[in-house]
């Protein structure tokens, strides 16, 4: 049972972050994945990840979005969580990581009844991308290298996968915009890519927006 949301407050920062302590009791199920997104942002991952037969994760952290998608796909979906779970990060706090075992057991707990076919690789994700032969994606969302340079090696290597008609999520990609939020990286991805008069993504849109997040959409 996940301890009292008012003693998980209370506790010093020093202990709450320490990423020890944090794989103990996320794999214990005392605490849940530490969550990087807005409840607008997940109601709109869940609602993009209804009735997809095959999802792609790029940074997975503790796996509070891929717990999420575990109670929307069904058993006859795949949920490919793609991590090298390294330390730090462009996406991290300084000090923050995630320990491989923890999250594959929170993970697991969300997916154990009637859940996905999760698929772990712990690697990079355009290592992955490059030599990807897991089928069409319907949804790849991107939230894990955060530099421009990543966010960006991560778009070419795995776009062309996304089905027909399927969609791409990018997250902190919406930095200055009104209402909005992110990091320069993935917003500058987003502007060169769909929001500019020579974007080079043909066949591609924005579908919607919200908070930090941005979903595009195939034409097919």
């Amino acid at each position: 049972m996940p301890l009292p949301q008012a003693l998980r407050r209370a506790t010093p920062d020093g202990l709450r972050n320490d990423r020890r302590l944090r794989a103990i009791a996320l794999g214990l199920g005392l605490i849940p994945p530490r969550t990087m997104s807005s409840p607008g942002e997940m109601e709109l991952l869940s609602r993009l990840a209804a009735g997809a037969s095959r999802v792609v994760e790029l940074g997975v952290y503790e796996g509070s979005s891929a717990v999420v998608l575990c109670r929307v796909l069904g058993p006859d979906a795949q949920l490919h969580l793609v991590d090298p779970f390294l330390a730090g990060g462009w996406a991290l706090r300084d000090g923050w990581g995630a320990t491989p075992a923890a999250t594959k057991l929170a993970v697991w707990r969300a997916s154990r009844q009637g859940g996905p076919d999760v698929h772990w690789h712990v690697a990079r994700s355009q290592d992955v991308g490059r030599v990807w032969h897991g089928g069409p994606v319907d949804l790849l969302f991107i939230d894990g290298d955060h530099s421009y340079d990543g966010c960006r090696a991560d778009w070419n290597a795995w776009h062309e996968h996304v089905s027909d008609h399927g969609a791409v999520v990018f997250h902190d990609a919406r930095d200055g915009a009104s209402g909005g939020g992110g990091v320069p990286g993935p917003t500058r991805v987003v502007d060169e890519t769909f929001r500019t008069a020579d974007a080079g993504a043909t066949g591609w849109a924005i579908e919607h927006e919200i908070d930090s997040m941005v979903a595009v959409r195939r034409a097919g």
